[in-house]
């Protein structure tokens, strides 16, 4: 079932709402590349739940994602500004909106809005979602700011990144050449950016 919310006002319609990714649709072959439906588990990239600074790209139960939307990047997916994988090895992850929080956010003013994105690490990133208080998000993308995206050296490939399968690795019974069983071979592993992530293995 697909649930629907459609918002209204008088300068636009707005249809917010879920759609199915059929796991055998060529049209979603990248978006089922990160879902293991045998095991039910999305292969997730996010922060480390221990240390601060270092992402992780884990396996996360599909119950775990239930009621949040998230983002596919990867190869073949916006020009790929991540640089993750190749034409021959593509990868994809997913990313749940929210994961990664500013820790340093710019004032609300078009001048300092500009400044954080152009002048600062953490700016270099496609935009900002605020949750605000009242349960509104409000989102706001470089391109409204008239700066481009994608970026040479986006925020998300500073950051040093581990594999993480946890669970002994024959608990998994992932098809050969799935990016499940890929990363499974990775386990453990760090790397100083998601770009120097060897995809070869």
């Amino acid at each position: 079932m697909i649930t629907y919310h459609k918002i209204i006002s008088k300068h636009f319609s707005l249809l917010i709402g879920w759609v199915p990714v059929e796991k055998n649709s060529k049209q979603y072959c990248w978006h089922a590349s990160v879902v293991d439906y045998e095991s039910e588990l999305g292969l997730v990239l996010k922060n480390h739940p221990e240390e601060s600074g270092l992402l992780e790209i884990s396996p996360v139960s599909l119950s775990d994602l239930s009621e949040q939307t998230l983002e596919l990047i990867g190869t073949n997916i916006n020009a790929n500004p991540y640089g993750l994988g190749s034409k021959k090895h593509p990868v994809h992850l997913l990313v749940p909106h929210g994961a990664f929080q500013i820790k340093t956010p710019p004032a609300l003013n078009h001048h300092d809005l500009l400044s954080w994105f152009n002048g600062c690490n953490e700016g270099k990133i496609e935009g900002i979602v605020w949750h605000c208080s009242n349960g509104y998000l409000i989102k706001l993308h470089r391109h409204h700011l008239g700066l481009t995206w994608p970026i040479v050296d986006p925020h998300l490939i500073s950051q040093p990144v581990v594999v993480t399968f946890r669970g002994a690795k024959h608990d998994y019974n992932f098809e050969s050449k799935t990016l499940f069983n890929y990363f499974l071979k990775l386990d453990g592993q760090r790397f100083s950016s998601l770009r120097d992530i060897v995809w070869d293995v």
